[in-house]
């Protein structure tokens, strides 16, 4: 059954960000479902940082312009969303792909980056790729990292949280995206908390912060009654990497929030060490959060 549409805060604009290669049909048909849920205007884009499709590597092996491949970009483009009935623009850019992303999101206004997954062909598996992980550190809009292919709108949804100002926008951002939804708050215990008996039960620490240290930081949060309402809270032990992503192939989450904005940011400690495996490794889709969205 499709998802209802949501409120008028989702976001207006979003961008899918493409290289035109099999990699990003995932993305493109995510882009497209939430343009759809959301009513929002879809800007796809494609950099051009080299000749990527076989008939671009023969036109430029004959001489051709800049010209000539950015029209076979386009036309690529406009190929990939044949279907898509809702308002769309076509962006080729060239240079670098990381920084044209980001000047053109904030160009066109849009307040959501889609983009796909590299692909680690030896292994078979999909793996971060370096514009995508500089994008997950620089991009002041939420990014959308998509690593399945749709299926309907996203419905189990789990928020990463250490209780930081990070995880609050985390958390904020996915009752702002996805108000109508139930949202799981996730808080992994590595270490015991400072006070706690060594003999005392994981059980019991992680009951000792969802009644205090949780309670506190939803009580923080600015969110809307009917998203407070349908807050779920998950605390198990472990390190992030590994029990988020136990937690979320054991529960079939479609989307888990990720908050990186600054010193203490989970993602910001977390990328060049356990966050390449976090973000490699989540069967899920994955939306990196930065920064606070503009008011609208």
């Amino acid at each position: 059954m499709p998802a209802q549409p949501e409120t008028s805060s989702t976001p207006k604009r979003l961008m899918l960000s493409t290289d035109l290669s099999a990699r990003c049909d995932r993305a493109l048909d995510r882009s497209t479902q939430l343009a759809n849920e959301w009513q929002a205007e879809l800007v796809a884009l494609n950099v051009l940082e080299a000749a990527q499709a076989p008939d671009q590597i023969l036109t430029w092996s004959d001489g051709a312009g800049l010209k000539e491949l950015e029209f076979i970009a386009q036309q690529k483009l406009q190929e990939d969303l044949t279907g898509f009935t809702g308002a769309v623009s076509l962006r080729i850019a060239q240079g670098d792909a990381a920084q044209q992303v980001k000047d053109i999101a904030a160009d066109t206004g849009s307040e959501l980056v889609v983009t796909g997954m590299a692909r680690d062909e030896p292994l078979g598996r999909f793996v971060l790729g370096s514009t995508v992980e500089r994008l997950a550190r620089s991009l002041p809009q939420p990014l959308l990292v998509v690593r399945n292919r749709p299926r309907g709108s996203y419905l189990r949804i789990v928020v990463a949280c250490d209780f930081s100002d990070s995880s609050r926008e985390a958390l904020q951002t996915a009752a702002r995206l996805f108000p109508l939804r139930e949202l799981v708050i996730y808080h992994a215990l590595s270490q015991p908390m400072p006070g706690v008996a060594a003999q005392d039960s994981a059980e019991l620490q992680a009951k000792r912060i969802e009644e205090g240290a949780c309670a506190e930081f939803i009580a923080s949060c600015h969110l809307p009654e009917q998203v407070r309402q349908r807050l779920r809270v998950v605390i198990e032990p472990g390190p992030l990497e590994r029990s988020l992503a136990r937690y979320v192939r054991n529960r079939g989450i479609d989307l888990a929030i990720i908050g990186a904005q600054g010193k203490g940011a989970l993602l910001d400690m977390l990328l060049g060490s356990s966050a390449t495996r976090l973000l490699d490794w989540l069967s899920c889709d994955t939306l990196i959060v930065r920064k606070a969205a503009a008011a609208r």
